[in-house]
């Protein structure tokens, strides 16, 4: 493969590594780091994606492989911080756990791919997002906001959310009702969609709410994933693509709950 065409290939698979990276440290500053670094990787020696015919999985595997020599997920300069505390927790969870379970429900990779990524087994990739299932379904509960126009896809939200022990503070459908809403009850996490009712957009409602909440964790849940891949500006942790599935949405907020402050959260 000409330097061009490799070039060209890496560039398509990018912004999903960078997801990827976001949502397992909890920070589009270090995730970023980790993606940098597996390109840098990657221009120093080609070799450590050749053999692999999928582009996407031989760029997950470069980065899994730094990922697993570096042992910190996040820069220890953070100190007493969100995301600091968010992985002191993190390493209490079975070793491989939540990187497997994100690879399967938010990269939608086969069993096969991950252990590929991972280098492992496919029996052992089954094991550990089990494993992570099981463990991070009982670690936190706290208070989700949904900002979501259309009527049965917030229902569907809220269900899962509840299912999973979580408070649902409320249904925002437009930009001006959510900001109400997150004044009147301060939530752990927001769901968000971008496209609003009134024509509004969810980016920007959220923005407003960062404005007077502070630093809460998003997922947007959307039909147009790529108007949050472009690396233009500040990106959530978790982007999830409509149609989703139940496994992703819980996936999702169990992960962010660690990046949730604790303060008024039962663990």
């Amino acid at each position: 493969m000409s330097s061009a065409d490799l070039a060209q290939s890496i560039g398509r698979e990018l912004p999903y590594l960078r997801r990827y990276a976001r949502a397992l440290t909890g920070s589009q500053t270090a995730g970023d780091n980790y993606a940098a670094a597996t390109l840098e990787a990657i221009l120093t020696d080609r070799s450590v994606i050749e053999g692999e015919s999928d582009m996407r999985i031989g760029l997950f595997r470069t980065f899994h492989a730094i990922w697993q020599s570096s042992g910190q997920p996040v820069e220890n300069s953070l100190g007493d911080s969100r995301e600091a505390r968010a992985q002191a927790h993190l390493r209490g969870l079975t070793p491989n756990s939540r990187e497997a379970l994100l690879l399967k429900t938010i990269e939608e990779l086969r069993y096969d791919q991950i252990a590929r990524v991972m280098q492992i087994e496919q029996p052992e990739a089954e094991e550990l997002i089990q494993i992570a299932l099981n463990e991070m379904g009982r670690a936190i509960r706290g208070k989700v906001m949904i900002i979501e126009d259309e009527t049965i896809i917030a229902m569907d939200l809220k269900g899962i959310v509840q299912t999973m022990g979580h408070e649902v503070t409320g249904v925002a459908r437009t930009h001006t009702a959510a900001v109400e809403l997150g004044a009147a009850k301060r939530p752990d996490l927001i769901l968000a969609d971008i496209q609003l009712a009134d024509g509004s957009s969810g980016i920007d409602a959220v923005n407003d709410l960062m404005g007077t909440l502070g630093d809460v964790p998003v997922i947007f849940i959307t039909a147009f994933p790529e108007r949050l891949l472009t690396g233009d500006r500040p990106e959530p942790a978790f982007l999830i693509s409509k149609p989703y599935s139940e496994e992703q949405v819980r996936s999702a907020v169990s992960q962010a709950m660690f990046f949730a402050s604790t303060e008024g959260m039962d663990a």
